[in-house]
């Protein structure tokens, strides 16, 4: 039974561990972590406060170097990480280790890199007599609150660009995925001052005592929509600045000239991967008339053909009891006119869920609206380009998108009109550290990854100098 301690001033903090985390694979627990009250969010924060006031005068040539070694134990420990990230999640363990855990190291170097070519102005005479320039500076102490969906890289994606940026960070992984990112947490006090990274463990109020607390000048999360409403009103109470990485209804928008088994098998996979728990999944398919039966009767196929769980899976189980009860609750409330083509029940141990793809449902059914945040995937069809658009566009999540032809001009015209954070073309889930992640309304503000990532953790001050 593994026995989680916090990391705050870069000791181990004891506490009374008392929130079980579980295997989703087979559902057996396989440890406990604290549940941190205010007094050890409180101590955290202090310890992040007094850290910065250092910290932030660091080089972006000391961050670089930091962060770098920060990658390079990573990759030393990588197999460490992998055994609490596939405990915890259930996913394929060889998927895992290079998509996410290697992966989250190359971020880092990408975020080492960024901090020494952050954009700004020239010192300039706007005014006779007078020099004026703009400093970008670090936003303070910042907290930090991570998902149970990618626990370790959703770390990376908030860790790098606040510590390239030069904050301190107190940061909370999900109550049901906590043990990669202690061990994190662990790597960092071998890199970095005490103070400038803290791990606190907990469940919802733990969350809450973070977003109130006095001492950060920002709250990140990424979560669910809901989640970020709630945030984003407790942080309004201190003024915090927010960055939020919230959920999606990604529709994959498919023309009758596209190749329909490559395609679909594409699309099975980037709406799938990881049990269909990811925000920028394909969870709506738009496939044009002509192709409508063709199409989903190859969706189904792809999905079918997907293994879960086990060796060599391609998919892995729900995080958690919840989380299958939601899936299987939509399923439950299906209209009479959907139609499941393949899957649509549990399999095996612990919390696997069959891949699955619903046909017939029209643009008010539940399970089009809502996220479900699991391997289910409907299927629609449309007449005309502008009909397509509509159905793409109509829902309150802006996160992701794709669309699927060999057109140049209709792909143009229509990757413009699509009301999404990220459109991808003929491929979906392509995510280097370079581009920008983040989306539109209810999806979120602020963006992840990329220079835009960087910058979200910094703030602007203008200096002007007299001649005289």
């Amino acid at each position: 039974m593994i026995q989680l301690k916090n990391i705050i001033n870069g000791e181990h903090v004891g506490a009374t561990a008392s929130l079980p985390f579980f295997n989703p694979a087979t559902g057996e627990q396989i440890g406990l972590a604290p549940d941190s009250d205010n007094t050890v969010v409180d101590a955290a924060f202090q310890a992040a406060s007094a850290a910065y006031k250092s910290y932030k005068r660091t080089t972006p040539q000391t961050r670089q170097t930091l962060l770098l070694q920060l990658a390079d134990l990573i990759e030393a420990n990588v197999d460490r990480l992998l055994e609490a990230e596939v405990a915890c999640t259930g996913k394929p363990a060889a998927l895992t280790r290079d998509l996410e855990i290697l992966r989250g190291a190359d971020q880092l170097r990408f975020f080492a890199g960024a901090c020494r070519v952050v954009s700004g102005t020239a010192q300039t005479e706007y005014v006779e007599g007078f020099s004026s320039t703009v400093r970008r500076e670090p936003i303070g102490v910042v907290a930090q609150i991570t998902p149970w969906n990618y626990p370790f890289m959703m770390a990376m994606w908030k860790l790098g660009p606040a510590l390239a940026a030069g904050n301190t960070v107190v940061l909370k992984p999900a109550d049901t995925t906590p043990w990669s990112t202690v061990i994190l947490g662990e790597l960092a006090q071998q890199v970095y001052p005490a103070g400038v990274v803290n791990i606190v463990c907990g469940g919802r109020g733990t969350g809450a005592a973070m977003v109130d607390h006095e001492i950060p000048e920002m709250v990140s999360i990424t979560g669910s929509t809901r989640a970020g409403a709630q945030v984003m009103s407790a942080a309004s109470k201190t003024l915090k600045n927010v960055h939020l990485e919230l959920g999606g209804k990604a529709p994959a928008v498919v023309f009758a000239d596209c190749d329909i088994d490559s395609t679909a098998r594409d699309i099975a996979f980037s709406a799938f991967f990881n049990a269909g728990q990811d925000c920028t999944a394909v969870t709506r398919v738009l496939v044009h008339q002509d192709i409508h039966s063709e199409f989903a009767a190859a969706l189904a196929d792809a999905a079918a053909a997907l293994k879960v769980g086990g060796d060599n899976a391609d998919l892995g189980p729900l995080n958690s009891t919840a989380q299958l009860d939601q899936v299987e609750g939509f399923l439950s409330r299906l209209p009479a006119n959907a139609r499941i083509l393949t899957g649509g029940k549990r399999t095996g141990t612990g919390y696997h869920f069959e891949p699955t793809v619903i046909d017939g449902v029209v643009p008010t059914d539940e399970v089009v609206r809502e996220e479900i945040f699991g391997p289910v995937l409907t299927v629609q069809s449309f007449a005309t380009e502008e009909e397509a658009l509509e159905l793409a566009n109509d829902t309150r999540y802006a996160l992701a998108s794709s669309v699927w032809s060999s057109n140049h001009g209709l792909v143009t015209r229509v990757t413009n009109e699509l009301d999404f954070g990220t459109v991808w073309i003929n491929c979906h889930q392509v995510m280097p550290a370079e581009n920008p992640h983040g989306g539109f309304k209810h999806s979120g503000t602020g963006k992840d990854l990329s220079v835009f990532g960087l910058e979200d953790y910094t703030r602007i001050k203008s200096v002007t100098t007299s001649h005289r």
